[in-house]
């Protein structure tokens, strides 16, 4: 049967090229995202996938737990399965504040996004996978083959300082301890739990900020001195989507150019 994979954010940036992997891959993907529905973006990936069956489309916000809820039951209702939970979707703030003028506002909004809707999502896929496939915590030993993956995509943020955009790097070393906590408590039930660390890669939501990288790059920010492409993290993504790596749990995977490694 074709394994069934959630992607949120998967409309736009890492989370389209994570979408267009695993369709290639084999999967069927389901994409939450708070936009109205893309057409061309859904015609492509439709085209991708070489049937309209093998893609959906819910329109939510990973913040707001009852679109949890419905994202996860659209899937069910179509396809019988989970295999695959994406947490790509977040929100870098809307102004890069120093530490001393940052607000409450931004702080809640970008937690709430990239922090507190991955973690309950989670627990909600979890659960239903949980509830499909029975209870395995009752069985002496978990499957050698994994019941479902879940894949955090977080940031080299979630070690390496901003300090105009405090709550983004927060976030993100918030979603580092999330994967952590998850691999721990799902490992019994044959669930895996990855990190996908990015660096800097080209997307919209670097696009603002285009010179500096550039320069930095230049100056040696990473080994590899170039900027990363979605399709870099999608390859992340699938080799641990894919069964690859079963008996890992926990593990952060970083698509940064080498850009974590410390250097004299």
């Amino acid at each position: 049967m074709t394994p069934v994979a959630l992607v949120t954010g998967g409309n736009r940036g890492i989370g389209l090229g994570i979408s267009r992997r695993l369709l290639t891959d084999g999967f069927a993907v389901s994409i939450l995202a708070t936009r109205e529905e893309p057409t061309e973006v859904l015609t492509e990936l439709r085209e991708l996938a070489g049937s309209d069956d093998r893609v959906r489309y819910v329109r939510g916000s990973v913040a707001e737990p009852e679109d949890h809820e419905r994202y996860v039951a659209d899937a069910v209702d179509a396809w019988g399965r989970l295999d695959l939970l994406v947490n790509n979707a977040g929100v870098a703030p809307s102004v890069r504040a120093d530490l001393l003028e940052a607000t409450p506002e931004s702080f809640d909004r970008v937690l709430g996004i990239n922090l507190r809707g991955p973690y309950f999502l989670t627990q909600t896929f979890a659960n239903r996978v949980l509830a499909l496939r029975g209870d395995l915590a009752a069985l002496p030993e978990p499957p050698e083959t994994p019941v479902a993956t879940i894949i955090n995509v977080s940031s080299i943020s979630a070690t390496a300082v901003s300090t105009n955009r405090g709550d983004y790097c927060i976030s993100k070393a918030g979603v580092g301890m999330a994967t952590q906590l998850f691999a721990a408590r799902l490992a019994p039930e044959g669930i895996v739990v990855y990190e996908v660390r990015p660096g800097v890669i080209a997307t919209d939501m670097t696009a603002g900020v285009t010179s500096k990288y550039d320069a930095l790059l230049a100056d040696g920010l990473a080994p590899i001195a170039r900027w990363g492409r979605p399709a870099d993290v999608a390859g992340a993504v699938s080799i641990l989507a894919t069964g690859q790596t079963p008996y890992s749990t926990g593990e952060v995977f970083h698509v940064d150019g080498g850009m974590h490694i410390p250097r004299l």
